[in-house]
């Protein structure tokens, strides 16, 4: 008898790199490609269809989030084994992935062999992780976490909105924004707005479409 090929779903909004994912995979005797989504409305309604054994997942998906997809998924289907692929290196996105549901979590600048090696172990029930990403997660533990509402405050900043917008968006009074900025500085550890962006940018605790 035969072994069963490892059924693979690819998620990406690049449909240059669903195909590139395709070719890889195809060339494996154990693997075939059994799906592919380029939203989280798609990637839910794949797996759903599908049922793969794995699948890889991108964070930023045109229009939509594939931290969405993960926790939607994962809500469903609490044993699906997804794999985030993506070129979000900051120790807060890798934290949501994991704590959504994600398996591991790779960047696209892994070679193909090691992403096929990946796609194996996972399979096998293993929960492998690079030691560059393994890393970024402990200089996180290390750092004392933004609140969600300081999240939301910082989002507001990095678009620039000021104090007085953001207390009206986020129905808070202007007083209270401060007292907000002032607790984000300190567990950023920098003295300015700017600044705050920067690091939240760089950590993966807010993006910039």
């Amino acid at each position: 008898m035969t072994t069963p090929r490892i059924r693979v779903l690819c998620v990406d909004d690049h449909r240059i790199v669903r195909e590139g994912l395709a070719l890889i995979i195809s060339h494996q005797p154990d693997m075939e490609v059994i799906g592919f989504a380029a939203t989280a409305d798609e990637a839910v309604a794949q797996f759903r269809k599908h049922q793969p054994d794995i699948t890889l997942m991108d964070l930023r998906l045109g229009g939509s989030n594939g931290l969405d997809a993960i926790q939607r998924i994962c809500e469903e289907q609490p044993t699906a084994r997804i794999i985030v692929l993506t070129m979000y290196q900051g120790d807060e996105d890798i934290h949501r992935a994991l704590a959504a549901g994600a398996t591991t979590y790779i960047l696209k600048d892994t070679v193909a062999e090691d992403l096929i090696r990946v796609v194996r172990e996972v399979h096998g029930g293993e929960r492998p992780m690079a030691p560059e990403v393994r890393a970024r997660l402990d200089e996180r533990a290390a750092q004392r976490p933004l609140t969600a509402r300081e999240t939301q405050v910082l989002e507001l900043v990095s678009k620039g909105h000021r104090n007085k917008e953001i207390a009206t968006i986020l129905g808070i009074s202007e007083e209270t924004v401060p007292v907000h900025l002032k607790h984000i500085f300190a567990k950023l550890k920098v003295n300015e707005r700017t600044a705050a962006v920067n690091v939240a940018l760089r950590r993966g605790i807010v993006h910039i479409e």
